[in-house]
């Protein structure tokens, strides 16, 4: 059996539900009544057979996002997040940037990264290179001033950890920003690249290995055999092409608010909702959310 879910927070009718259910029946899928999660915001409609023509059948639907997946093993075990423009609102290095005076040209690279558009390790050390002699202190003001959480982040995170998940966060970026953002959030473990800081100001460089989209397929896979699990029990979350693999691996692979080239990779995408769609994806409603 597969689930589809519907989420649009404060916005779902009825008949939106109803809509849905006559699109699976005309697409072969063979749907069963839908079901609230919460009224008004998510419902699950189960149904029987042609996932890939359910997935087809429901994408039309104006403002509202739908998850379809295989209804067993719907709430994960394991959750690999991307960060920059996923788990918070912000590129950290188009920020950073700004700093140097130079965010609107670090800006276009990162762009064209996240497009795939340019290999991202090469890109990555382009854009570093222009922040040469900027003063470290830079990366606190940063962090303080423009780094903020995307919405439903911490609920996600410490929901799917209070019911026993493991959270992995796996950046592109940089420790500086990854590793305090994922202890505000509430992941097990940050991964990401180092920046070279020598006499307080950053020399242009980054550590090597670089965090690419390798490693993120390679901890997702990692993380997975280590504690025993299905890829089925999996998931995994990200904005950008870097983020393809890890999305592409994992049981269910969410292009979130994503660039093109990663949302038509990804089998489910959210465009319209935030962060919390996931928990109503994975069958949590309201009541089971936590955020301490």
């Amino acid at each position: 059996m597969f689930t589809a879910t519907l989420i649009a927070a404060g916005r779902l009718a009825r008949g939106d539900i109803s809509r849905a259910i006559d699109a699976l029946a005309e697409a072969g899928c063979r749907p069963a009544q839908g079901a609230w999660l919460d009224e008004g915001d998510a419902a699950d409609i189960v149904f029987a057979a042609e996932p890939e023509a359910a997935r087809a059948a429901l994408g039309g639907a104006a403002g509202i996002d739908v998850v379809v997946q295989p209804s067993l093993d719907r709430a994960k075990k394991l959750l690999v997040a991307d960060m920059d423009s996923t788990m918070i609102t912000v590129e950290c290095i188009d920020e950073l940037a700004d700093y140097a005076g130079i965010k609107a040209e670090i800006a276009a690279v990162t762009e064209a990264a996240m497009r795939g558009e340019l290999d991202f390790a090469a890109a990555l050390d382009a854009r570093v290179a222009l922040l040469r002699d900027l003063a470290a202190s830079a990366i606190d003001r940063c962090r303080a001033e423009r780094v903020r959480l995307m919405p439903g982040a911490r609920l996600l995170v410490r929901t799917m950890t209070a019911h026993g998940a493991r959270a992995v966060l796996v950046s592109g970026g940089f420790t500086v920003f990854a590793e305090p953002v994922a202890a505000e959030i509430g992941f097990d473990v940050a991964i990401a690249n180092s920046l070279g800081i020598v006499g307080g100001r950053l020399d242009g460089t980054v550590g090597r290995p670089i965090v690419d989209a390798a490693t993120k397929l390679r901890t997702i896979d990692a993380e997975r055999i280590a504690l025993g699990l299905e890829v089925a029990e999996t998931l995994a979350v990200g904005d950008g092409a870097n983020d393809i693999p890890m999305i592409q691996a994992a049981g269910l692979g969410v292009a979130y608010h994503a660039k093109p080239k990663t949302a038509a990779a990804a089998a489910a995408r959210i465009d319209h909702s935030d962060l919390t769609a996931l928990l109503w994806a994975q069958g949590y409603a309201r009541a089971s959310w936590v955020d301490a």
